[in-house]
């Protein structure tokens, strides 16, 4: 079964070849995870690179209805930086395959063992809003959201949708190295 794969260029034309050469290869993730729906490829080309062996730039999402997995790599030729990114793809989903194996093991939630969040202030006059993004977001318990946030590589936070409680929660590193768990209440 082949899955859905979209090809975009930014800042670069992106050819039949390419396209058919990144089309192909794409299709073939859904061997490692057949629960891929979508696979969106975004090859750009940055200008303002420091080295010019960084200028090529392959990004790689796939979607499926409980993953959403992200690489993206960096080399002089595109076809070489997305192969590359491909493979690091195709590693990731093999780590998240072994991470749905294995659990905790103690039957408590991720939100029992997380210790209590802090209070930041912050200066409401340096906010400044740099880029806005939407995206489609599965319902997960908080161990699955725990897994995507390290397989996404996202080092700080990430935005679920907590299943359990039907409520949207952030999930966030601390300073401390463990993580918080942020779960809004409509007052």
């Amino acid at each position: 079964m082949t899955h859905e794969v979209q090809v975009f260029g930014k800042n670069m034309e992106v050819t039949d070849n390419i396209h058919d050469y990144v089309s192909d290869k794409a299709e073939n993730l859904d061997r490692y995870l057949k629960e891929i729906e979508n696979t969106r490829v975004d090859l750009s080309y940055v200008k303002s690179a420091r080295s010019a062996a960084d200028r090529q730039v392959a990004q790689i999402t796939v979607r499926g209805p409980r993953i959403l997995l992200r690489t993206e790599e960096r080399a002089d030729d595109i076809l070489a930086a997305f192969d590359t990114a491909l493979g690091k793809m195709q590693r990731q989903i093999e780590r998240f395959k072994g991470k749905r194996k294995r659990g905790r093991g103690d039957g408590r939630s991720a939100a029992e063992v997380t210790p209590a969040p802090l209070e930041d202030e912050f200066d409401e006059e340096e906010l400044v809003i740099a880029r806005r993004k939407k995206f489609t977001v599965y319902p997960m318990v908080v161990e699955e959201a725990l897994e995507q946030m390290q397989l996404l590589e996202h080092d700080n936070f990430f935005i679920f949708y907590n299943g359990e409680t039907n409520a949207m929660n952030v999930l966030y590193r601390r300073r401390d190295g463990s993580y918080g768990l942020i779960e809004p209440e409509i007052a």
